[in-house]
C-alpha cells in the first residue's frame, strides 16, 4: 500500500493527518517488493563482473572523470546510489572491503539472491520473521561448516600464500601479470608480518604503493625499503650513497623565525654582515653536529635552506627534504631509525642502516629509493602501466590481493575457491533443513539455493551451461572425499580447486556470509517506508524570509 499523505482517522470517523505535505509512506507487502527490487538491480549490475571471466564496468562521474575497473567495492562507490535499501549494499561492501579487502561481489550478489529467495516465499504467504530466522540458522550451520572444512596455513608456506595472492588477482583486469605480482604480494606481506605472542600481526601500512605511469605492468617492482618521493635537493650532493647512514629528521634546518616580530636597528655595514654571519654559523653548526654522527644521509621532514644545502653537500651529505610524515614513519621501521625532533639530541645510535639510498630516474619524475636495510618491517610496492588507469586498476587489484595474503597470515585458514565451498555449505544446508522442519526449512532450503545460485553466475560468465555443470558438481560433493571440486572456469570442467591452486581465506568467505544474511534479513523486516518530502529552494527562502520577520 502507497499514500502521499498518511491519514489516520479517529473514532468519530475524523481524519488526521500524521506527516507533513509532501512526505510520502508504503508499507506492508508493497513496501517490501520495492525494497527487493532495488536490492536485485543493484545484484543485476554486478553479477556481470563476478569471477574470474567477470566483466569490466566503465563509471563516469559528473566531471566527465572515467573509471574502468570490476571491482565491487569501487563500482558501487561510483554510481551513486539513491534508494536507501540499494545505500544498505553499499555499507555492506565498504564493510566487507574494510574487513578483508575482497569478497565484496560474493557478499552484494549474495545478499540479493536470498532476497529473491525469501520473495519467492513471501509469494506463499510465509511471513517475514520465518524466513528471517531460517536464514539465521542456516548463516549459522554455514559458518561451522567453513570452520569445519577450513584447512591450516602457515605463514612460511610462500606456494600457498602465493596462491591466495593468484586467486584474488584472477578476477582483475591485470589477471595477464597474476603471477609475476602474486609474487610481490606474498613477499610484501611476509616481510612486514610480525609474531605478537601467539598471534600473526599484519599492518598494510607498512606496505608503501607508489604509483608511476610508464613502462609496463611487468615492470612493477618491490623495494625491500622506502621509495621516497622526491628528489636530492642540490645538484652538488652525491646521487648514490652505499651503506648509508640515514638520520630522519622531523625539525627544520634552517634559521628558525622569532614567534614575536622584532625590529633590529643596523647603523653599520660590518653589523650587517655579523647579522648573516651569524645566521650562515647557526646552520654550519646544525651541519657539523650532523656530520659529528657520522650521517651520510637525511630525511628531512620540514625546510633545508639553501646555505645548509650548500654545507651538507660540501660535506657529501645525501638530502632530502619535506618527505611525507608517513614516509619518515616507515623508514624508520625500514632502516632501525629514529625520528629526531631536536638535532641537538641526534647520536649515532639514533641513525638507520640501508646498504643502498641512490636517486633514480622513474618515468619524468626523480625518486629517492632507500634499500637493502638488515631486516626491513617496511617495503615498498612501485607500480608501473602505460596508462594511468592501468596503473589505478593496478593498485586496486594489489590492494585487494595484499589484503587477502594478509587475512590468511592473521587467521590462518584457508578453502578453496571456484564455488566448492558453497556447494559443500549446500549440500550440508539440505541434510540440515528437514531436521528442523516446518516454514524454517524452506528458508534453509532456500538460503541454499542461493548459495548455489552464486555458482551458476560464476558458470554463466564463463560462458558455460550452468545446469548441466551444477549438477556435475552436485553429483561430485556427494562422495566426501570431493568436497574441494569446483569449477575451472577456463576450462569448463569440474575440478578439484585445491590443486588448482585456487585458494581463499576463509575468513573472506565468512564474513561475506555474515554481511549477506545481515543485509537480507535487514531489508526483510522493513515493512514500512516512510521518506519525507523534498524542500524547494523557494519555500526554503521563503521561511528565512518569514523567520526573519517574526525576528524583526
Amino acid at each position: 500500500m502507497s499514500t502521499t499523505a498518511t491519514v489516520a482517522t479517529t473514532p468519530e470517523g475524523i481524519p488526521v493527518i500524521i506527516l507533513k505535505e509532501g512526505s510520502s509512506r508504503t508499507y506492508g507487502k508493497e513496501a517490501l517488493r520495492i525494497n527487493i527490487a532495488a536490492v536485485k538491480a543493484v545484484e543485476e549490475a554486478l553479477k556481470s563482473t563476478y569471477g574470474p571471466r567477470g566483466m569490466d564496468k566503465m563509471l563516469v562521474d559528473s566531471l566527465g572523470d572515467i573509471t574502468i575497473t570490476n571491482d565491487g567495492a569501487t563500482i558501487l562507490d561510483k554510481m551513486d546510489l539513491q534508494h536507501p535499501a540499494a545505500k544498505l549494499l553499499v555499507q555492506i561492501a565498504k564493510g566487507q572491503d574494510e574487513e578483508t579487502a575482497d569478497g565484496t561481489k560474493t557478499a552484494v550478489i549474495l545478499a540479493g539472491e536470498l532476497a529473491k529467495k525469501a520473495e519467492d516465499l513471501l509469494y506463499k504467504e510465509i511471513h517475514p520473521t520465518i524466513i528471517v530466522s531460517g536464514y539465521k540458522k542456516a548463516e549459522e550451520q554455514a559458518l561451522r561448516t567453513i570452520e569445519e572444512i577450513a584447512q591450516k596455513v602457515s605463514v612460511n608456506d610462500m606456494d600457498v600464500l602465493k596462491k591466495v595472492a593468484m586467486t584474488s588477482l584472477n578476477s582483475k583486469a591485470v589477471a595477464g601479470a597474476r603471477e609475476y605480482l602474486a609474487d610481490i604480494v606474498a613477499k610484501a606481506v611476509a616481510q612486514v608480518a610480525e609474531l605478537r605472542g601467539d598471534k600473526w600481526y599484519v599492518d598494510l601500512d607498512n606496505v608503501q604503493i607508489v604509483k608511476k605511469h610508464g613502462g609496463s605492468v611487468n615492470d612493477t617492482q618491490i623495494i625491500y625499503g622506502i621509495v621516497v618521493d622526491k628528489e636530492v635537493v642540490h645538484p652538488g650532493m652525491p646521487k648514490r650513497v652505499e651503506n648509508a647512514k640515514i638520520a630522519l629528521l622531523d625539525a627544520s634546518l634552517e634559521v628558525e623565525k622569532p614567534e614575536l616580530d622584532a625590529e633590529i636597528r643596523i647603523n653599520d655595514p660590518t653589523q650587517m654582515k655579523k647579522f648573516l654571519e651569524e645566521e650562515e654559523n647557526i646552520l654550519k653548526e646544525k651541519v657539523d653536529k650532523i656530520a659529528a654522527t657520522g650521517a651520510n644521509v637525511v630525511i628531512c621532514q620540514k625546510g633545508i635552506d639553501e646555505v645548509a644545502q650548500h654545507y651538507l653537500a660540501k660535506k657529501g651529505i645525501l638530502a632530502v627534504r619535506r618527505a611525507k610524515k608517513s614516509d619518515l614513519e616507515k623508514l624508520a621501521r625500514a632502516t632501525g631509525g629514529r625520528v629526531i625532533s631536536n638535532i641537538d639530541e641526534l647520536t649515532s645510535q639514533d641513525l638507520g642502516y640501508a646498504a643502498l639510498v641512490e636517486e633514480r630516474k622513474v618515468g619524468e619524475d626523480k625518486m629517492v629509493f632507500v634499500e637493502g636495510a638488515k631486516n626491513p618491517k617496511s617495503v615498498s610496492i612501485l607500480i608501473r602501466g602505460g596508462l594511468e588507469r592501468v596503473v589505478d586498476e593496478t593498485e586496486r587489484a594489489l590492494r585487494d590481493a595484499l589484503g587477502t595474503v594478509a587475512d590468511v597470515i592473521r587467521d590462518g585458514r584457508a578453502v578453496a575457491g571456484g564455488g566448492a565451498v558453497e556447494l559443500e555449505i549446500a549440500k550440508r544446508l539440505r541434510k540440515y533443513a528437514p531436521q528442523i522442519g516446518g516454514k524454517e526449512q524452506l528458508a534453509i532450503e532456500a538460503y541454499a539455493s542461493a548459495l548455489e545460485n552464486l555458482v551458476m553466475i560464476l558458470i554463466e560468465n564463463g560462458g558455460y551451461d550452468p545446469i548441466d555443470l551444477l549438477v556435475k558438481l552436485r553429483s561430485a560433493h556427494e562422495n566426501e572425499a570431493n568436497k574441494w571440486y569446483g569449477i575451472n572456469v577456463f576450462t569448463g570442467q569440474v575440478e578439484d580447486m585445491w590443486k588448482l591452486g585456487v585458494i581463499e581465506p576463509a575468513v573472506v568467505k565468512m564474513n561475506a556470509i555474515k554481511a549477506a544474511t545481515e543485509a537480507a534479513t535487514l531489508i526483510l523486516r522493513i515493512d514500512d517506508l516512510i521518506a519525507a518530502g523534498k524542500k524547494s529552494e523557494s519555500k526554503g527562502g521563503e521561511s528565512k524570509s518569514e523567520e526573519k520577520k517574526e525576528e524583526d
